[in-house]
């Protein structure tokens, strides 16, 4: 596993000029990400399937004085082919390039022994963790390849590092974005500017975290604004030609 260089700082302007979509936007980490993003000058795409929420990172972000963003609502979920084909030309019409995709929305499904799996869970599990991540980086590639310095970003889980029992569609899921990860960086890696990492966050006190541990106490647990400078290192260009890694906070 790799981390981020020790004592490592990002400058205010770190992602000024810089075009970057979060998925799950609405909320946690992918909210926090996207509001930290913005402070260090980027334009973000908020992606997520809650338009109340999405409005008030925008709110959010606007209050701040930085940059406008814009909001793409789609349910990763119940997203068809053709959606996807819409968010590229969409976003082809509105900008340029794309410097960058943190690929944050998850859902958790059910913690149930692989032989009672729900299959219609697992289906729904697999759109959102595995197709939704492959299908908008393929959409958004040619954006991508617009921009002189892109970075992919997907996030990883620990359960998907070293299965663990009832764990399920999610930690299947996580296992497979990683290797699709390493796939794209190694085919990108030659001929373009785009590099693609996964982070983990570790054990961050989110929703998603309180339902999969609900006998946890939160208070021993960071908050996403604590794991927000891996996210800057990985998005802006002080990782310039580090592609295939395995991040972790």
């Amino acid at each position: 596993m790799t981390k981020i260089p020790e004592g490592y700082t990002p400058a205010d302007d770190l992602l000024k000029n810089r075009i970057i979509l979060v998925t799950g936007a609405g909320s946690g980490i992918g909210a926090v990400a996207a509001k930290t993003f913005a402070r260090h000058g980027a334009t973000v795409i908020l992606l997520g399937r809650g338009m109340r929420k999405l409005e008030a990172v925008y709110d959010e972000i606007e209050a701040e004085g930085g940059p406008q963003p814009a909001i793409y609502p789609m349910n990763l979920e119940k997203a068809t082919p053709k959606d996807y084909e819409d968010l590229g030309a969409r976003l082809g019409e509105t900008f340029e390039r794309v410097d960058g995709i943190l690929h944050n929305a998850a859902a958790l499904g059910t913690l149930t022994p692989l032989g009672q799996y729900s299959l219609d869970m697992w289906s729904k599990v697999m759109q959102t963790n595995l197709n939704a991540p492959f299908l908008i980086t393929r959409v958004l590639l040619g954006l991508l390849k617009n921009s002189p310095d892109a970075s992919v970003v997907f996030t990883a889980d620990r359960v998907g590092r070293q299965g663990r029992a009832y764990w399920g569609a999610y930690g299947v899921s996580k296992a497979a974005n990683e290797n699709m990860m390493e796939i794209w960086a190694a085919e990108l890696e030659a001929n373009t500017a785009i590099r693609v990492n996964s982070l983990d966050p570790g054990a961050v006190y989110t929703d998603m975290r309180a339902k999969s541990y609900p006998g946890e106490d939160p208070s021993t647990l960071p908050r996403p604004a604590d794991v927000m400078l891996p996210y800057l290192y990985l998005m802006g260009p002080d990782s310039k030609g580090i592609t295939g890694h395995r991040f972790e906070v």
